[in-house]
């Protein structure tokens, strides 16, 4: 016979026990879990107030710092518009006939140095002659009915138009086939 051995059953275990309040206890419990309600509240208050305030600070920097460079990019794009009338002289002064090939030569010279001036500003011709007439490049001064031509294609530059990035500085002024 095999022994039986008794199965008994595990030992359960009481939780703890808090102690029992006194009845002055309570109201002094209740005041500090109100206490603690309310500086959890505070906190949660000021942390959103934080955020926004980091938020706010943010979108202002990034905001001044586009400002600045919209404010640059419009100084550049001011002060070589205001230089732009040398650079049309020199192009007419270039297209004329000149027995003294020393000046011509210097012209040739000055119109380079003011193209890599250009050039090292950012500030790039908008191609024209040969191009699809675009209204956001050029302006149309003339048109002509041309059959060699495609229909809307520049067909002669009356002044060189130039551009800073995708600003327009000046547009280009041309005559457009039709």
């Amino acid at each position: 016979m095999a022994d039986k051995k008794k199965k008994t059953a595990p030992a359960k275990e009481e939780p703890e026990q808090q102690p029992q309040q006194t009845p002055e206890q309570e109201p002094q419990q209740a005041a500090a879990d109100t206490a603690a309600e309310e500086a959890k509240k505070a906190l949660a208050e000021k942390e959103d107030q934080y955020l926004r305030l980091a938020a706010e600070y943010d979108n202002y920097r990034k905001r001044t710092a586009k400002e600045k460079e919209s404010a640059w990019i419009e100084a550049k794009a001011q002060t070589v518009l205001a230089f732009l009338p040398v650079y049309d002289n020199l192009e007419r002064a270039l297209k004329q006939q000149t027995a003294d090939e020393a000046y011509a030569k210097g012209v040739e010279m000055t119109m380079k140095g003011f193209q890599d001036v250009l050039t090292k500003l950012g500030v790039e011709v908008i191609p024209a002659l040969g191009e699809t007439f675009d209204p956001s490049f050029h302006n149309a001064v003339m048109h002509v009915e041309d059959e060699n031509a495609g229909e809307n294609t520049v067909v002669e530059v009356f002044q060189s138009g130039f551009r800073l990035g995708e600003k327009v500085i000046r547009f280009a002024m041309v005559k457009v086939a039709n």
